[in-house]
């Protein structure tokens, strides 16, 4: 079973078009190597996967290689040469350009460094992530957010097979895939800190506070949250800071992206366990904010809380619009005077309030709640 992906595939066509270069960048078994290798079928194209031994020592010599090629030429992982971002710069700059090129990596900061300062003003930047409910249909919300949205996880044959797959790529991406993208750090160490962010997850960030329970320095700390977000599998959503009069709280909010992955880390394996768990609304939280994040590919979005208790899940700047988003995980959620002060205060021009329910009905003047599939479609680029 395969499940298209028009949007996303429509989006970096777009982009090979504009650009001389395209990175297409996501967490490991996103589903990025599918995507490329279906845009490379239907045109002349290259492929060279840095995983493969035979791959690799062709690019023993990248500037021989890969000068005389024409068309389209996709290197996979390719944050496992970053030292190709050179000798890509001086291909792109012929004149005529007889191939573009699209790299494919898991996201990291030297990944993203090398490309930004070899390749400036050639590569074009597309991330990915996991299935997103458009893709995957409403009637599937469920599934989506008890597996989460990598391919693998989502369309195992049972929910047996999922945790299964689930439990082997969070030992595969600690023991393999972060040393690859240069981490340094034992395993066992990063599977402690990464265990507790997840308990974490839907809540403000201390570093020095995880620094105590964990025996390491607050520094320490902030260099792994910064490696997991990096590899795209954490978000860290910043606060919203506005001169209201109010003291506001400036700490970060973190995410396991993956709702998926969040529910391994935390031992949840079915959705009955799930809505027994102290974490079903930070979890319902996190997957909303996902799904809304991936509809409006919105880089301007914040939380917003003041220390005397009004807050605000999720401030997306869309369409140069304020649209604000209050997750709640209740049968009918009612106005709360939380919901006037963030009308007020953030001068927003909407608020949704997205639960769980089936029905989109108001709650005050440009104040609406509504089922997730309605906020996907209300935000929708």
């Amino acid at each position: 079973m395969e499940i298209d992906r028009p949007d996303l595939e429509t989006r970096l066509r777009a982009r090979l078009r504009a650009s001389p270069a395209v990175a297409l960048l996501g967490p490991r078994q996103c589903g990025k190597t599918t995507l490329a290798r279906r845009l490379a079928a239907d045109r002349s194209s290259h492929y060279f996967d840095l995983e493969h031994p035979a791959d690799l020592a062709r690019l023993d010599e990248p500037f021989t290689a890969l000068a005389r090629l024409k068309g389209l030429i996709v290197i996979d992982e390719v944050q496992r040469r970053p030292d190709l971002f050179p000798t890509l710069r001086v291909l792109l700059d012929r004149k005529p350009l007889p191939a573009r090129i699209l790299v494919l990596g898991s996201a990291s900061p030297d990944l993203l460094r090398q490309a930004s300062e070899s390749l400036a003003g050639r590569i074009a930047f597309v991330e990915m992530g996991g299935f997103t409910l458009d893709e995957v249909g409403a009637a599937r919300l469920d599934r989506l957010w008890d597996r989460g949205g990598f391919p693998r996880s989502f369309l195992a044959r049972s929910q047996r097979d999922s945790v299964a797959w689930r439990r082997d790529f969070v030992q595969t991406f600690l023991e393999r895939d972060l040393p690859q993208l240069g981490v340094r750090v034992p395993s066992l160490t990063m599977r402690r800190f990464w265990t507790m962010l997840a308990h974490y997850s839907g809540g403000l960030w201390n570093s020095s506070e995880v620094g105590r329970s964990l025996g390491e320095a607050h520094t320490t700390i902030r260099r792994h949250l910064d490696t997991l977000a990096g590899a795209l599998v954490v978000r860290i959503l910043q606060p919203w800071h506005a001169n209201l009069g109010k003291r506001q709280v400036k700490a970060p909010k973190v995410y396991v992206r993956d709702t998926g992955l969040l529910h391994q880390l935390l031992g949840i394996e079915s959705h009955e366990q799930l809505a027994a768990h102290p974490k079903l609304g930070a979890s319902w939280e996190g997957f909303v904010i996902e799904q809304l994040l991936a509809a409006t590919r919105s880089t301007d979005a914040y939380f917003w809380r003041t220390a005397t208790g009004a807050e605000l899940d999720l401030l997306l700047i869309h369409k140069g619009r304020r649209v604000g988003v209050e997750v709640k995980y209740s049968d009918a959620p009612r106005f709360g005077s939380s919901m006037a002060t963030a009308m007020k205060d953030l001068e927003l021009d909407r608020l949704l309030v997205v639960y769980p329910g089936e029905q989109t009905y108001d709650l005050g003047a440009g104040i609406q709640a509504m089922p997730l599939p309605a906020a996907v479609a209300a935000l929708s680029v």
